[in-house]
């Protein structure tokens, strides 16, 4: 064809769309120093762990710069679209401390220059983009039943390899005369646009990567689907165009996305426009339970793949992003560590410093966060973030929680602060069974094993620390009290203590572990004497006596 036939395709194919010159004026480039990023969900089902691991990277790298980050609602796929999850999706970005700068702002309304900023609002601008690539000759109208969309195309290429034999695939349509395309659309017959692909795939080209660094790429060669029959673009080109108008610098996505470079890279050329940084994320990975072998965090198997899931346990939201900055760079524990008081915000990220083997997800490293930050809060700031946990995801603890301010708030207040302040809270559903013991009606369950210790010189020992202790003096003094009681008494039984009398005589460890047991039912709980201080003598004396009943029977 010529350049005049490729001009009459065009007005043939988009008769009312506007020259691409009118968007392009329209957005004019952004007055921003720093990089410009953007995370783009689709309200196909909820906001996937790897995409608010992505979406760290995103607000810390325009944090970093002084940039924009800013949400693109990718909503194409109506067939797979779930009611409300473009808002829940954009709702978890704001709960984690992730807000985007501009965009898609869920229920409300959009803020920025560069909209619509939701893809269905975008059609006239496709349009405009697609008609250009005709009158330059880089696509033409392919009339064959089935087309590609992003589902498909990402199944596809998990499927593929880079060095697939299938290098070169040409549409049967792309020969078609503008006599013919004529004769198809006066039948009325439904066409997709496809990639006039101009790439030899014998021929490579050196792309360098921000995570994956210098690779070889081929040059792409598949007359790949570009706008669908129905008028919806696929992936490809609806990013080249958005991130184009919308000023995007980096793009920071999945590495399934890698295998399709090459026609995103041809596919900004016959644009004219320069080519993106592109960084392709590594997949966070969990050990398969059944298999014992590595693979990706599945929305099938694994319920944590679902962000929503860390906020229903109870996990400050900090905590699950600190934890995903030790997965991004590996430096960050130590800055942490240097820097225990510093918002996560001032740490240095870097993309280069992102490794490119798939990080294990870990939930002893994430508990481990999460007890740490928690720990630094003030016995006020844990009451109100575990209320706050209970009225929006278990009415039956809000009611405790809510009834019970007092008392739940001396017993957070025990160890509290300092350089080694208490850590035994990991996340906010444990409250109410954590600290149960200084709730109302409270009943110990003694499942303990009493070991080489004698229940009848254990019953004499409390019998005798009931009648004798008191909590009117100070801390030192109780636990002096305590252990002159201890002293005064042999736990073991007859056998090992004839083995050695020594050790196990006087034993106050043991001694405050059964009168531990006795007030709360655990082997481990915050200051033994601020509980007992706050549980009152009488309440104590009773549960000791409790303790000796059920060592009687």
């Amino acid at each position: 064809m010529t350049e005049k036939d490729y001009e009459k395709l065009a007005n043939l194919l988009y008769p009312n769309a506007l020259d691409t010159s009118f968007y392009i004026n329209k957005y004019k480039p952004r007055k921003v120093a720093g990089e410009v990023t953007r995370i783009a969900p689709s309200p196909t089902g909820y906001l996937h762990i790897g995409q608010l691991y992505q979406a760290v990277i995103h607000r810390m790298l325009a944090n970093k710069t002084g940039g924009i980050f800013y949400c693109r609602l990718e909503d194409t796929d109506s067939k797979r679209e779930v009611e409300n999850a473009g808002e829940i999706a954009y709702d978890m970005l704001v709960r984690f401390g992730l807000k985007p700068d501009e965009g898609y702002c869920g229920e409300h309304a959009e803020i920025g220059n560069y909209g619509p900023y939701v893809q269905s609002q975008r059609t006239e601008i496709y349009n405009s983009f697609a008609k250009e690539l005709v009158k330059r000759g880089r696509a033409f109208p392919c009339f064959c039943a089935v087309s590609e969309g992003k589902e498909e195309i990402l199944q596809k290429r998990e499927e593929e390899l880079e060095e697939s034999g299938d290098l070169e695939v040409k549409d049967p349509c792309r020969n078609l005369t503008l006599a013919e395309i004529e004769v198809n659309l006066k039948a009325g017959k439904k066409f997709a646009l496809r990639l006039r692909s101009m790439g030899d795939p014998n021929k490579t080209h050196e792309f360098t990567d921000a995570i994956k660094g210098k690779k070889d790429l081929r040059e792409n060669a598949k007359d790949d689907v570009l706008i669908k029959s129905n008028g919806i673009p696929v992936y490809a080109f609806a990013h080249i165009v958005d991130d184009t108008l919308m000023g995007t610098t980096t793009v920071v996505r999945g590495q399934e996305w890698f295998q399709s470079l090459p026609v995103h890279i041809e596919l900004s050329k016959a644009f004219g426009f320069k080519p993106f940084k592109y960084a392709h994320t590594p997949s966070i990975c969990v050990i398969d339970e059944t298999t014992g072998n590595k693979r990706k965090i599945s929305k099938r198997k694994d319920p944590f793949a679902d962000v929503r899931y860390f906020l229903k346990q109870g996990y400050p939201t900090t905590a699950v992003v600190e934890y995903i900055l030790n997965l991004l760079n590996s430096d960050f524990e130590i800055w942490r560590k240097n820097n225990p008081t510093l918002p996560y915000t001032d740490f240095p990220f870097e993309l280069k410093k992102i490794g490119v083997t798939n990080p294990m997800f870990d939930f002893l490293k994430l508990n481990d966060i999460s007890k740490t930050i928690i720990s630094k809060y003030t016995a006020e700031e844990v009451y109100n973030c575990a209320l706050s946990w209970a009225k929006e995801w278990n009415e039956k603890d809000y009611e405790i929680i809510s009834k019970n301010k007092a008392v739940l708030t001396q017993v957070f207040a025990i160890d509290r602060g300092g350089d080694r302040p208490r850590k035994d809270i990991t996340k906010f559903d444990e409250i109410t069974s954590l600290y149960d013991y200084v709730l109302p009606n409270f009943k110990p369950k003694f499942n303990f094993e009493l070991g080489n210790v004698n229940k009848q010189n254990l019953a004499e020992f409390l019998i005798d620390y009931s009648a004798q202790y008191t909590l009117q003096a100070d801390n030192s003094a109780w636990f002096e009290n305590l252990k002159q009681i201890a002293l005064a008494h042999n736990f073991a039984d007859n056998k090992t203590y004839k083995q050695n009398p020594v050790a196990y005589a006087g034993n106050v460890s043991d001694a405050s572990k059964f009168i531990r047991l006795a007030i709360t039912g655990k082997e481990n709980s915050p200051e033994l004497y601020s509980i007992m201080k706050i549980l009152g003598e009488a309440e104590c004396k009773k549960r000791i006596n409790h303790l000796i009943k059920n060592l009687k029977n």
